[in-house]
């Protein structure tokens, strides 16, 4: 999970050398995934209305739902 949202960030932002992803896997099983950008990719990353973060948790939602888990994606901005 962590290898595909990685994928899916550092092609699509301009400084893919501060992607960062964080994954913790709660007590029943579900997938934590903190999204670590830099503070001028968040715009990208977040996109027009929210399209490009809701897009992003739709595919990890959908990989999570053919491996029978779940999955949350938060998104932060490093300092």
């Amino acid at each position: 999970m962590k290898d595909l949202l990685l994928y899916l960030t550092t092609n699509f932002v301009k400084n893919p050398k501060n992607v960062q992803v964080e994954e913790k896997v709660g007590a029943s099983g579900e997938i934590n995934l903190e999204l670590s950008v830099h503070p001028d990719d968040m715009g990208l990353v977040i996109g027009k209305g929210g399209k490009v973060i809701k897009s992003l948790r739709n595919i990890l939602r959908t990989k999570a739902i053919l491996e029978g888990r779940r999955v949350n994606l938060v998104l932060t901005e490093q300092n």
